[in-house]
């Protein structure tokens, strides 16, 4: 996978090692077993204990890999894209990447997998399913990642895992949140408002940039730091950001400066799918594929390897290997052709 430049097959691989391993072996190695978060863990243990930081932070974010021309299976569902407003079929994977100053580790995953029918009273119509929620995948992750013994400041998470039920159970682990609200979301002003039912739209309160505010949201029952973080474009709005923590002596820089490491997901994201061939398998099993996506995660692991002893990004990596491949096959070319103008003078 970090040197394949197409699809990585078993049968590549069986001819890259000169036929050490047969590509029937690669390929009964592929459906024997069910590879999964824990196997990575244990991978990755050893490296996350070296660059584990008090301030490091635990990232949880989905990734939809489109899948338009193979067969659906539990796996290969339709689900919903929100970069690009619409259902597309493919795989959807749930990531938590531990990010320290130094490196981004992914910890855990889960493949979201459609096995259970429903009627859709709306249309009429049967769609698939999963028994299991992205968010109570979510708090399954971050329970496994404090039974590892991981050294976390925050959990970092987008607006679309900012659920009560999510913020609670974080608390209650005696854990820290940053993530980012809707701005429709009804918050309290005091305890007496939230006890009594009283509750306001975030976005009516009129937050000034990076001005604090201590709010109890609807269905919390603890109160929590409310923040509004404005990006601009000289003095042009471009956007903005209510970010919320249940951490009490977290102030506003401190809310907008951390949950700014969550971009390091994005920078995971763009990575397996660039230099490792993540949606390059031509598996056509949920095992397989589901394994294929195991080794993509170690394959990450080991770019971050790499990236730490050559200072290289893992794009600069992947230019250099394929460089490199790229002299030697015109090296062999250039031997080819000296072959064939010698069989023609002989000629």
């Amino acid at each position: 996978m970090l040197v394949n430049q197409g699809q990585p097959t078993a049968t590549q691989l069986a001819a890259l090692v000169d036929g050490k391993l047969s590509h029937d072996a690669i390929t009964r190695s592929l459906h024997q077993q069910d590879y999964n978060s824990a196997h990575l863990w244990q991978v990755v243990k050893p490296f996350v204990h070296q660059i584990a930081q008090a301030d490091g932070v635990l990232i949880f974010d989905d990734n939809l890999e489109e899948k338009p021309y193979m067969a659906t299976n539990p796996l290969i569902r339709y689900h919903f894209d929100h970069c690009q407003g619409r259902t597309i079929k493919g795989i959807n994977q749930l990531t938590a990447l531990y990010h320290s100053s130094s490196s981004s580790l992914p910890v855990a995953y889960e493949l979201i997998e459609k096995n259970q029918q429903k009627l859709d009273l709306k249309t009429g119509k049967t769609k698939w399913i999963s028994l299991i929620s992205k968010h109570q995948l979510l708090r399954q992750l971050v329970k496994q990642c404090i039974v590892n013994n991981l050294t976390f400041r925050y959990i970092l998470a987008d607006c679309w895992y900012s659920c009560a039920d999510t913020f609670t159970y974080i608390n209650g682990l005696d854990r820290h949140f940053i993530m980012p609200i809707k701005a429709n979301r009804k918050v309290a002003l005091s305890q007496l408002d939230h006890q009594q039912g009283r509750y306001r739209s975030i976005e009516s309160l009129a937050l000034e940039e990076s001005q604090l505010l201590v709010v109890w949201l609807k269905d919390v029952a603890f109160p929590l730091h409310l923040t509004r973080q404005v990006f601009k474009d000289g003095d042009t709005i471009q956007g903005e950001l209510y970010l919320m923590t249940n951490d009490s002596t977290a102030d506003s820089v401190c809310m907008q400066t951390q949950y700014a490491r969550r971009w390091k997901v994005e920078e995971f994201h763009k990575s397996i799918k660039s230099n490792t061939g993540y949606g390059a398998s031509p598996a056509h099993t949920v095992r397989s594929q589901s394994n294929h996506l195991f080794l993509v995660m170690l394959a990450f692991v080991k770019w971050e390897a790499l990236r730490l002893s050559t200072s290289k990004n893992h794009f600069a990596l992947k230019k250099l290997l394929t460089l490199n491949a790229t002299k030697l096959a015109l090296q062999e070319l250039n031997s080819l052709k000296s072959q064939s103008t010698l069989l023609a003078k002989a000629a």
